[in-house]
């Protein structure tokens, strides 16, 4: 045998009893016996067992492993007589040796390893009760060892609830009120969450985008059909007092200058609802809060009480707060008393010290019941839903008075469910879902009810009201299209249970032509002209008894089914409808594109307020209308093609909007980043400055300073610089940087919002449609020259104004594209036609990217030039003052710190010149573009400089006025568009 055949016997063989003996001469029954031959006088006594195993493992009959040349190393003949106590002893050896090398365990050894292959499972590792049991406690103690290994000790899993338990009604709420204790969930979250991708912002959880592709469906629905919206986050504050006193104190917060304010003649009746932007107390123009809508409650006669209800964002629900607070001087809280909190009476009586268990009566003690909740859990309240805002104490204040002003302030956050619903027929889909309320029968009427509607019943005015609000809401059927309705137009109403008229299956709500038909034409043209009456407007929902009153009397699914399944023909509606059924609603009418020549009302809709508890209540019986449903997504797409500014992302002259860009720039640069640096753009190339966020302050100063000195001959003449000279220009301005401050100064820019002032700038920008094809009515303005020009900019030098462009060729604008200046040379490119493509921008130099490298290198070159240092003797060489890089030990350490801060393909802070840095001079940015799909090219929406829009303009000739260059961060060339302020 070789020598690998040896050690692989030996291997096998070390485990063998010395009982086992293998002949030299042969392996017959275990090598107990040798061959057959020799004399038949040869007997069981003369068989004596060699001691010694055969020294030549290689001799003809002994142990051989594998195939044989001749044939075999076995002898073929048969034993003729064995020995029962040798063969026996022998076996019995091999049997014992091989029980201990199966049951035996070393160190590295797992008790697995005891049973066979078959019988091992993955999950014994976690779960030892998987194990026979005659292994447990090896096991058990196995685990403990490995616990308890190691300074730290491993934590050991908590037992976790079956499914089954998880998902009972009463651990499925607390487990979902645990949740709402950071982010606030909407009525209709769990909804979104199957559906949609969520995210948390502004405190709430909320839904962004759906799972599916539906770009192209929800701009059809907005468009032809029906979007729905949850805008239950919007916060609501209401205000009462005396109308005079309620708008002195909030006339300190707007201006007339920019549109109207809250003593609007057709707000403050309470037939339309307002929108404004709210300034900080006498600050107009600068220090905006955000934009805000209103609603006034309809005058009582005889009564100077109002009520007023102010919905903002929830990113300025705290500043506004603040504000409204020191202009009615309503600073003194009313905090609520923690009586009104007190548990009902059945969990009072759960507070009891519980009974032991030989005082129970044998009654109660059956056997084979499941308990579903603790001893620990018991004397607790059941598991409730959160309904409002669930994550601030029952001790936070959230109702002000004044001693002096009479004023009131609540804060209804989350008491009030507002659905918005965006398109041509939302009131169809609205005249579908809901029904007027209907009266009460004479049996509920005749007795007393804690019911609100069966007391409303019994009073006849209060009826006749009812009755007149139907009508209004039956003539709102014969209308073809929503954005026929003067806007802001507010109907209340009171509705029947949506519930008790749910379809069997979802259909797409249509205008009915024959409820059309009987419609009266002149109640119609009234509602068209003029909207709803003033005292239409009037809805029992300002009322916050009427409010609790429906939404702790709501009727429950469980209850509404039970009842469904009495009724004799399945399917049909309830009858009579049950008293609690009946819901005080308001309909406010929502305004599309009020902006520009093109699209009139694209976008006009209904928003539907409810008394919180009654939002999937709402909720569903509206999808099943077949209206789409949308997220935050679809309302950033929804202004951008309305061309209004979306909130907070353009307004960077709000503290929200200058918050949202710091996030904004946050995210993106993590997002750079993650990507290796042969893989990310170098936007230092392309001559983009800042990608990820838009420098309006800077930005707003260069114009200003330009302006103010007269250089547009200066300016002119840097239009034509070469690359070269560009280049040098920005490397003086850079290092003329270096001193300043990192620090940002607070921002002082300003976004122009004075209607006669955007007036008088949208005719010198000669407004035209989409893609420039048509001129638009400027409206009696006069003509600009350099006196009107310097008058403007006396009043509005530092502001930024919203501008809508227009692609003139094909191309796709993109987040914080650059809009630049475009030159004469570019300007005769045109005149070739709208075909011809920009100009380019020559590629700009890395100045950054030998830095970089020499950080990187650094390190190794210091430690090879200490090693050889030390090896020689020698202290390491400082650079001579004759090297260029040669610095001071503080300019070293500043340096080095610069370079450390330095990232690949993007300009570090502070910035150069933003306005002369490309060969294109930039008058602005751009904070949303995409392809439009109405417009059908692609269209951008931004803010461009006051000073450089007015620069511009003096400039250019007339047949090209407005026309500016566009430009995307990522690319180096530029598209012609057209500039339009819209008013």
């Amino acid at each position: 045998m070789s020598g690998a055949k040896v050690k692989m016997r030996g291997k096998k063989m070390r485990n063998q009893p010395v009982s086992v003996q293998y002949p030299s001469s042969s392996t017959q029954n275990g090598g107990d016996s040798p061959l057959a031959g020799g004399g038949g006088d040869d007997g069981p006594s003369n068989i004596h067992p060699s001691t010694e195993r055969p020294k030549n493992p290689h001799q003809h009959g002994g142990w051989v492993r594998g195939h044989q040349k001749d044939g075999g190393g076995y002898a073929k003949e048969m034993p003729k007589y064995i020995t029962a106590g040798a063969f026996a002893r022998a076996r019995a050896a091999e049997v014992s040796a091989m029980l201990k090398a199966v049951t035996k365990t070393t160190g590295s050894c797992h008790v697995f390893g005891a049973l066979p292959k078959h019988m091992r499972r993955r999950a014994m590792s976690h779960n030892t009760k998987r194990l026979p049991r005659r292994l447990r406690d090896v096991a058990n103690r196995m685990r403990e060892k490995s616990l308890q290994a190691g300074s730290k000790k491993k934590k050991e899993q908590a037992k976790s609830k079956s499914r089954k338990a998880r998902r009972r009604h009463g651990n499925l709420l607390l487990e979902f009120n645990r949740r709402q204790r950071k982010n606030m969930w909407l009525e209709t979250h769990i909804w979104h969450a199957k559906r949609f991708h969520m995210v948390k912002k502004w405190g709430y959880c909320l839904g962004d985008r759906p799972t599916y592709k539906c770009y192209r469906p929800c701009y059809r629905a907005m468009s032809s059909h029906c979007l729905l919206q949850d805008l239950s986050y919007y916060c609501c504050i209401e205000l009462q007092g005396e109308e005079d006193k309620l708008l002195a104190s909030l006339s300190q917060l707007t201006s007339k200058e920019a549109g109207p304010t809250f003593a609007a003649a057709l707000s403050l009746s309470g037939r339309r609802q307002g929108s404004v932007v709210v300034y900080r107390a006498g600050q107009y123009p600068s220090q905006p809060l955000g934009p805000v809508t209103f609603l006034w409650r309809p005058r009582t006669q005889g009564s100077t009480h109002r009520q007023l209800w102010i919905w903002a964002h929830p990113t300025i629900k705290k500043d506004l707060l603040l504000e409204l607070q020191t202009v009615c001087q309503c600073c003194e809280p009313v905090v609520p008393p923690v009586v009104a909190v007190v548990t009902p009476p059945e969990v009072v009586s759960t507070q009891e010290p519980e009974p032991k268990p030989e005082e129970i009566p044998e009654a109660k003690l059956v056997t084979g019941t499941k308990r579903k909740r603790t001893s620990k859990d018991a004397s607790g309240p059941p598991a409730k839903k959160i309904l409002g805002d669930g994550t601030r104490s029952p001790t936070t204040p959230v109702t002000w008075r004044s001693n002096s002003t009479g004023i009131i302030i609540n804060d209804l956050t989350l008491e009030i469910v507002r659905y918005r619903l965006i398109g041509p027929q939302s009131h169809s889909v609205l005249a579908e879902t809901l029904e007027a309320a209907t009266d009460c029968n004479e049996m509920n009427k005749s007795q007393p009810s804690s019911l609100w509607w069966p007391e409303h019943c019994k009073d006849e005015e209060k009826m006749n009201l009812h009755q007149q609000q139907a009508g209004v809401y039956h003539t709102l059927k014969g209308i073809y299209s929503t954005g026929e309705l003067p806007s802001g137009t507010v109907l209340g109403l009171t509705v029947d249970d949506p519930r008790l008229t749910l379809p069997t299956k979802k259909v797409k709500a249509l205008p009915c032509v024959k409820q059309a038909q009987e419609v009266d034409e002149e109640k119609r043209r009234e509602l068209m002209l003029r909207g709803a009456p003033e005292h239409c407007c009037q809805s029992y929902l300002w009322e916050q008894s009427v409010r609790d009153n429906v939404t702790d009397n709501k009727i429950s699914e469980q209850e509404l089914n039970r009842m469904r399944s009495e009724v004799l023909v399945p399917g049909s509606r309830l009858s009579p409808t049950p008293p609690q059924g009946r819901v005080p609603i308001l309909l406010v009418h929502q305004p599309g594109k009020q902006v520009g020549h093109e699209m009139s009302s694209w976008g006009a809709g209904w928003d539907l307020l409810l008394p919180k508890g009654w939002g999937m209540a709402f909720w569903v019986p509206l999808m099943y209308r077949g209206v789409r449903i949308g997220g935050l997504n679809m309302s950033l797409k929804h202004s951008q093609n309305k061309g209004a500014p979306h909130f907070p992302h353009d307004y960077p002259d709000c503290p929200a909007g200058a918050r949202f860009q710091e996030e904004q720039e946050a995210e993106f640069l993590d997002k750079f980043k993650r990507r290796p640096p042969a893989k990310r753009t170098n936007y230092i190339k392309h001559g983009c400055l800042a990608p990820f966020r838009c420098p309006w302050q800077q930005l707003a100063e260069e114009w200003e300073l330009i302006s103010r000195e007269g250089g547009e001959e200066r300016r002119g003449d840097r239009q034509t610089q070469t690359t070269t000279e560009a280049a040098t220009v920005m490397e003086e301005e850079m290092t003329s940087r270096r001193d300043i401050s990192v620090t940002k100064p607070q921002s002082c820019v300003t976004v122009l919002r004075n209607r006669k002032s955007l007036r008088l700038l949208s005719g010198w920008c000669r407004p035209t449609t989409s893609k420039g094809q048509k001129l638009c009515r400027a409206g009696g303005v006069p003509p600009l020259d350099r006196s009107a020009a310097t008058a403007f900019l006396t009043a509005h030098g530092m502001s930024l104004v919203w501008v809508r462009l227009s692609l003139l060729s094909k191309g796709k604008p993109e987040l914080h594209a650059m809009v630049c200046v475009p030159t004469a040379d570019d300007l005769q490119l045109l005149n070739k036609g709208l075909s011809s493509s920009g100009p380019q921008e020559p590629p700009h130099r890395d100045h950054f990217k030998s830095r970089i490298k020499r950080r990187k290198k650094g390190p190794k070159k210091a430690a090879t030039s200490a090693l050889s240092s030390k090896t020689e003797g020698k202290e390491p060489e400082l650079p001579t003052a004759s090297e260029p890089n040669s610095t001071t030990s503080e300019d070293t350490k500043s340096s080095s710190q610069s370079s450390s801060n330095l990232i690949f393909g993007l300009w570090p802070d502070p910035l150069p010149s933003v306005t002369s840095h490309c060969s294109r001079v930039t008058v602005g940015w751009v904070t949303q573009g995409d392809f439009s799909l109405s417009a059908g090219c692609g269209e951008a929406l931004g803010f461009v400089s006051v000073a450089g829009l007015l620069n511009t303009l003096l400039n250019q000739p007339t047949e090209h006025r407005g026309t500016l260059l566009l430009r995307n961060p990522t690319s180096l060339h530029y598209r012609f568009a057209k500039i339009n302020i819209e008013v």
